[in-house]
């Protein structure tokens, strides 16, 4: 993607569409606890695709770095991003107190990230895709697909509606009834009702085909119980824009 000025005025500004509580360091503090996330089984599934010694994986919306902490163990080369200074500073934190010589932190996201050196091997990413309209999903996954070395795994978990439109009534509201009560526990309903009001979580049945689009089979796509988060595991096929069916 050629650009005589970048990025040009109508480009977007990841930062503004970040949410605001992703830039609060008050916020920040206790998202770990909030977000309950694992990165065990996330850092199991990397491993059986190939991540080892001699892989270079880039986390796009990093947050405070769990993945790209655990990965750094196991790999040569860890790039860690994120449009947050606030999270990069908390995840800035953990990374020296563990002394790691093989981990970088950028400052970017989909859209201004650019990436240096050899291509990678392994993109993840984990909960930030849904911060962009579709139309900006589209060229993020552009991004992601140059970034990635061919035959590269491109890993992504978010919150994807699999369901039809007319099903949207029937599946929002039994997911929002599961909703932690209160803040510290979780996701409570009120602020799952303004991800459904605000955010840019799409269906999977319109990711799918940006996928294949941005030149990447879909190995496999697994959807939760909830129907409102999904897990895909893409390569990134030899001609980027080649890959029209799924595999």
């Amino acid at each position: 993607m050629k650009l005589s000025r970048y990025p040009p005025n109508w480009w977007l500004d990841e930062v503004a569409h970040a949410g605001s509580e992703h830039l609060d360091a008050a916020y920040i503090a206790g998202y770990d606890r909030k977000a309950g996330t694992d990165p065990t089984a996330d850092v199991e599934v990397l491993r059986n695709l190939g991540l080892d010694r001699t892989s270079t994986l880039v986390d796009l919306g990093a947050g405070t770095g769990g993945l790209a902490l655990a990965a750094a163990r196991i790999c040569r080369r860890v790039i860690a991003v994120d449009v947050s200074p606030a999270m990069l500073a908390t995840l800035r934190a953990k990374a020296e107190r563990m002394h790691l010589l093989n981990f970088e932190l950028v400052q970017g996201g989909f859209l201004t990230y650019k990436h240096q050196g050899e291509p990678a091997d392994f993109v993840y990413s984990r909960n930030a895709l849904h911060h962009l309209p579709d139309f900006w999903k589209a060229i993020a996954l552009h991004r992601v697909a140059a970034i990635l070395r061919p035959d590269g795994v491109l890993y992504l978990r978010d919150l994807v509606f699999a369901f039809e439109p007319a099903e949207a009534g029937s599946v929002i509201e039994a997911w929002l009834a599961g909703a932690a009560v209160q803040p510290e526990e979780g996701w409570t309903r009120s602020e799952l009702e303004q991800h459904v009001r605000e955010e840019h979580s799409t269906y999977d049945w319109l990711l799918e085909p940006m996928l294949l689009h941005a030149g990447f089979a879909i190995r496999e796509a697994s959807h939760s119980a909830s129907r409102t988060y999904s897990a895909y595991t893409c390569i990134k096929m030899a001609a980027q824009a080649g890959a029209r069916s799924r595999s």
